[in-house]
């Protein structure tokens, strides 16, 4: 069966995961947390995309980026894991793959769930038990976005900006988001949008997505009534 194409539009960001084969480590020592994110610089600058949150957890990688044209997310996830496997490999005695298939996104909407999304990836090390605070883990961009501490590879998305007029305004109302828990129907939504690498958004999001791509951004109902109008519709979006 091929696979379905990735929905990427250039400019809107990208919700990427991409973890370790058999969900074994893919980071053992402070070294490989910082090669890995040399080499992510270095294949953004080359390839066209921008950071602006991100989660390396020990079997998995959390990424918010925006491309600049469609390749460009491709490109940069492609050669980040050629060199770093070789690295990997090298440093650690093995041979063969390290990944679990090809990455998984989800194209985000500006609108509703970019901030969401970047509080939920931030949030990763303390749902998972490692830390109490996101600010007590060394390898998300929590220090960056929240406290200011520098960070190169990191460019904040305008809606970021948009958080306050000063840097520290922003670094203040940035902290604030994360007063509030993340809701179990925004962290189902998250997590479905990204392993099934379906459209994270509103609606009417979904619906500029579908007729900008030609394509059904959302999954087809189980059972349901294939002669509503709606499934009409849909069904003609994904003829094309």
């Amino acid at each position: 069966m091929p696979r379905k194409p990735r929905f990427i539009i250039p400019g809107l960001p990208q919700h990427v995961i991409i973890r370790g084969v058999n969900r074994d480590p893919i980071f053992y020592q402070d070294i490989d947390y910082r090669y890995y994110l040399m080499r992510l610089r270095e294949a953004m600058e080359k390839h066209g995309c921008f950071l602006h949150s991100y989660a390396l957890m020990t079997n998995h990688v959390h990424l918010l980026l925006t491309p600049a044209d469609t390749l460009s997310l491709g490109k940069t996830v492609q050669v980040l894991g050629r060199y770093y496997v070789q690295y990997f490999n090298e440093s650690y005695g093995r041979t063969g793959t390290l990944w679990e298939g090809r990455y998984k996104s989800a194209l985000v909407d500006t609108e509703r769930y970019l901030l969401i999304c970047y509080r939920y990836i931030e949030l990763n090390p303390v749902r998972a038990g490692m830390v109490t605070h996101p600010a007590d883990y060394p390898w998300s961009s929590y220090r960056h976005n929240a406290i200011g501490q520098s960070n190169l590879i990191l460019t904040p998305h305008d809606k970021y900006n948009q958080l306050g007029a000063t840097d520290k305004e922003r670094k203040d109302n940035y902290q604030a988001l994360f007063e509030a828990h993340l809701s179990e129907l925004e962290l189902d939504e998250i997590r479905h949008a990204a392993n099934r690498e379906w459209v994270l958004g509103s609606d009417h999001f979904k619906a500029r997505v579908a007729r900008q791509l030609e394509r059904r951004t959302t999954p087809l109902s189980r059972g349901g009534d294939h002669r509503s109008s709606k499934f009409k519709g849909l069904s003609e979006i994904n003829r094309h």
